[in-house]
């Protein structure tokens, strides 16, 4: 008989376990000595002890599940209950017992980590449905279609919730990205209609200043193109295409017209200042009329050069003011130099300004004595009236003198 601390090997062959609850029989041997009978199942024991440990670390150290590892772990039990090994049973069974309780530590401490996914999982999606929601208002098309476009993409990178949270948090972010794309196609479709009705507006205004193009009534036609501007920018944009197209024809049919009359406006321009430089000659020729000394002469001499003014034509619009104000001052001169040689010529006006010249004469002379007679008598507050009264006749004879002289006496 042999035998070793865990078990042991009868005469008949039989191998025996050691164990807390007493010796079972871990099988037969009938090969060899009873040395190798315990070396065989010693080796299973070995096994046995290599398979727990394998398990125990992929408990620690992967994401085995609590019920895949538990599945093991009863499997490895019914071999250790088999007592088809010699060695620590119990030690083994005391290793299963201890995972076991690791393995439902790991399954708590996972359900906890599902839980905490979960809730992060929901707040993120609730989070994602408010901005969804609040997009689904939105009127700038092109970035919040992009920002919908990114949160769907972040939805799909979120773990799944339990199925009817997930559905309802799913049914209301997909129907806020549905009333988004309604609005928008909407959007979209007003706006073509608005864009075809500015086409056909455009048409008409495009076939207007083509119509225009030729005119050579140039101050109407160039108002009538301004207001054409007008309701051009007025009338809003068609399509791309058809609005490129339409204005290149309005621009060319405006092109056409007023090249047309810059050519025309060049040679007037040409002209008036040609006219301008024979008018400044004139007007040269006029100035040297002042100061007037003989008045016929120069009424005469201004004649002449008036009518070859007359005779000229238009000049420049910016240098009209200035010539022809140069020539009024001419004009105003000869005008005013009749006028003085009118009143000095006048027998009338003469006669007029002598009567005047002798009523105030007499009239300051009767004061003047008046005046005199009143300080004589001492009565000096007359005297003082009589002498403001006599300062004013004294006023208007000096005046009425000065315009005799005008007469020459």
């Amino acid at each position: 008989m042999s035998s070793d601390p865990w078990g042991r090997v009868d005469e008949a062959g039989t191998v025996y376990v050691r164990t807390a609850g007493g010796e079972k029989v871990a099988g037969s041997w009938q090969a060899g000595s009873p040395e190798e009978a315990l070396a065989y199942f010693e080796r299973k024991y070995d096994g046995l002890v290599v398979e727990i440990g394998l398990l125990e670390r992929r408990v620690r150290t992967t994401d085995l599940s609590a019920k895949d590892a538990l599945t093991a772990v009863e499997h490895l039990r019914e071999q250790v209950d088999r007592h088809h090994a010699v060695g620590d049973l119990d030690a083994l069974r005391t290793r299963l017992d201890k995972l076991v309780g690791v393995i439902e530590t790991r399954r708590e401490e996972r359900k906890a980590e599902r839980s905490k996914q979960s809730g992060e999982a929901r707040k993120a999606k609730e989070t994602l449905v408010a901005e969804a929601e609040e997009l689904a208002g939105s009127d700038q098309w092109r970035a919040a279609g992009e920002q919908l476009r990114s949160l769907v993409d972040t939805w799909k990178g979120l773990p799944r919730l339990d199925r009817k949270a997930d559905d309802e948090l799913w049914h209301r972010f997909s129907h806020a990205r549905s009333a988004f794309s309604k609005r928008r196609k909407s959007h979209f479709a007003s706006l073509d209609a608005q864009r075809e009705e500015a086409r056909k507006a455009k048409e008409k205004l495009v076939a207007e200043a083509e119509s225009l193009s030729g005119s050579t009534d140039w101050g109407p036609t160039a108002a009538r193109y301004r207001d054409l501007m007008t309701e051009w920018k007025a009338a809003g944009r068609a399509q791309r295409e058809a609005e490129e197209d339409l204005w290149t024809r309005f621009r060319g049919a405006q092109d056409v017209f007023f090249q047309a009359r810059s050519g025309v406006f060049a040679e007037r321009d040409a002209e008036q200042r040609e006219n301008l430089t024979r008018k400044e000659q004139l007007v040269a020729e006029a100035e040297k009329l002042m100061p007037v000394t003989d008045l016929k002469a120069a009424r005469a001499a201004f004649r002449s050069i008036n009518e070859r003014w007359e005779a000229v034509g238009h000049v420049p619009r910016d240098a009209r003011p200035q010539i022809e104000g140069r020539m009024h001052t001419v004009e105003r001169a000869l005008q005013e130099t009749e006028e003085v040689e009118w009143r000095r010529t006048n027998p009338e006006a003469r006669a007029r300004a002598e009567g005047l010249t002798g009523q105030l004469q007499a009239a300051v002379d009767k004061l003047t004595g008046q005046v005199d007679a009143a300080r004589a008598a001492g009565n000096n507050a007359k005297a003082d009236k009589l002498a403001r009264e006599l300062e004013g006749r004294q006023a208007l004879l000096d005046q009425a003198l000065k315009g005799l002289q005008e007469f020459g006496g």
